[in-house]
């Protein structure tokens, strides 16, 4: 006797994530390393926005990320990014969505595999 097949359980929707940060920090990458797994990721700008909460009003994520990066690092990203009040500017601007991050990455010194796998190891455990 042949069993009828299992029914197929629905798929539970995948996370939304938002990825804020200063320049340079990695959002691009790591987004789009999110979304090749299957995560709804968005980068909402933040570092770009007076409006403290732009990063929940845009994406009303299940999880925020925040990536952080140093001045120095940010140079050797970047040779031709400026003072580094500019970047203490964004960072003012970020300090509502690293307060609310569920995971803060300093990609400074990381490449973007290892921070990608920081942030998937707490994805999974979701």
């Amino acid at each position: 006797m042949t069993l009828p097949p299992a029914p197929l359980l629905p798929r539970p929707p995948a996370l939304r994530v938002a990825v804020v940060g200063p320049c340079a920090s990695g959002k691009s990458t790591l987004t789009a390393a999110l979304r090749a797994a299957g995560y709804e990721a968005r980068q909402p700008a933040q570092e770009h926005s007076y409006v403290p909460d732009m990063w929940r009003r845009l994406v009303d994520p299940d999880v925020l990320i925040y990536l952080d990066i140093s001045y120095e690092a940010l140079l050797e990203r970047r040779p031709h990014f400026g003072e580094r009040a500019y970047l203490e500017r964004e960072k003012a601007r970020l300090a509502h969505a690293r307060a609310h991050a569920d995971l803060v990455v300093d990609t400074s010194a990381l490449a973007a595999e290892a921070v990608a796998a920081q942030v998937m190891s707490l994805l999974e455990a979701k």
